[in-house]
């Protein structure tokens, strides 16, 4: 089995860093490569930015969609999905009483760009629950198309929950509902690099995703990915700014000058994610997923037999990764977030639907010893008091 490697990081040694999941974490390698095209950008800003910059994207984005089995062509980058969605969402042109619809799991700054579409345009936006856990991915998918009327147009829900952690079935949701005509917009910010993500073989519509998350790109590189069947719906966006090179405003249906373009800004994170594709390749990320995947499950199968409670999954890789979510009792949650805080253990303790879970991360630089830590605070605030 591979070995942890957090020597390869910039994270401070003396914290226990489960917390991947919320703003991840670049490797030194990275961070590096990153830095030398800032410092190439400003020794000469207009060269780079003027002449340069559009066929470097174009290098990145290729290598982008290469990983996510489909054309660069196709990719634009964004600072982060949450922009990506509000921009897309706000291209889009509804009629009153079209739905959208979603689960009841979502992540809450996506869930308001639909609620600002909503108010704006006389859209519904259907939060449609759905059995959490769920015995197979067709338990799910019925439970969501519950929800659908003939009013639907899309369906928009999370790859992988921020809240549970739980790995959605949203292949299936996207051929089921290519076969209804519904357009489908997948949240994958959780996804990238945590799970194999092949863009062409799930056929969805719309893909928005976050390397500076388990990708462990810098900060600040998020991207969308448009099937080129929707690219015309996508062309009223609210960047309608000349391209970075020769003054051309785009034409209807061109997604990538469309919105690639959005005034001065460092790109430096965007150029950086080839080099964090890479630094994975060479370090066995598949190995190190798994080995991930075996800590976050023994972390589920110590806390639920300190806790009586019952998992939200089973012990596999089909629902869950290396984040995953350990219920835990609500009356406990204070206790225990005052242990780990003085213990220095980054890890959040989220309360949703009524039940209190501490949510963990485990990366390549996760070891045993900061799997024991958890469970050993946890231990604690279960009795203090």
């Amino acid at each position: 089995m591979v070995e942890p490697i957090k020597d390869l990081f910039l994270l401070d040694p003396d914290v226990v860093y489960l917390n991947h999941g919320s703003y991840g974490a670049c490797s030194r390698p990275v961070f590096e490569h990153y830095q030398a095209w800032q410092r190439e950008l400003e020794s000469n800003p207009v060269a780079f930015l003027s002449s340069r910059v559009c066929d470097l994207l174009a290098e990145s984005r290729a290598a982008l969609g290469a990983y996510l089995g489909v054309s660069g062509d196709n990719v634009v980058y964004f600072a982060n999905p949450t922009t990506a969605i509000r921009l897309i969402v706000r291209a889009m042109h509804f009629e009153p009483g079209d739905e959208v619809l979603t689960t009841d799991w979502e992540y809450p700054t996506t869930n308001a760009a639909w609620d600002l579409a909503a108010y704006q345009s006389g859209l519904r936006y259907v939060h449609q629950p759905v059995p959490v856990p769920f015995a197979s991915p067709e338990e799910f998918v019925d439970a969501l198309w519950q929800g659908i009327t003939p009013r639907t147009r899309i369906i928009f829900l999370s790859h992988i929950s921020f809240s549970n952690a739980l790995i959605f079935p949203v292949a299936e949701v996207c051929r089921r509902a290519r076969r209804a005509g519904i357009m489908t917009i997948i949240d994958g910010a959780h996804a990238l690099s945590q799970i194999p993500v092949d863009l062409a073989e799930m056929d969805v519509d719309l893909y928005l995703g976050a390397c500076h998350k388990w990708l462990c790109s810098p900060k600040g590189a998020g991207f969308a990915y448009a099937h080129p069947r929707v690219h015309v719906a996508l062309t009223e966006s609210l960047i309608r700014s000349n391209t970075a090179a020769g003054d051309v405003v785009p034409e209807p249906g061109q997604f990538v000058p469309q919105y690639q373009y959005q005034g001065t800004r460092d790109p430096a994170a965007f150029l950086s994610v080839p080099a964090a594709i890479r630094f994975q390749t060479e370090h066995d990320w598949g190995a190190q997923r798994a080995r991930c995947h075996a800590l976050a499950g023994q972390t589920v199968a110590r806390i639920t037999e300190l806790t009586g409670l019952a998992p939200l999954s089973p012990d596999s890789e089909a629902y869950f990764s290396q984040l995953v979510c350990v219920p835990l009792p609500n009356d406990r949650a204070a206790a225990i977030s005052e242990e780990l805080k003085a213990r220095n253990i980054i890890v959040p303790v989220l309360g949703t639907h009524g039940q209190t879970f501490v949510r963990a991360s485990y990366q390549a630089y996760n070891s045993q010893a900061d799997a024991d830590a958890l469970v050993a605070a946890v231990k604690a605030g279960l009795a203090t008091g």
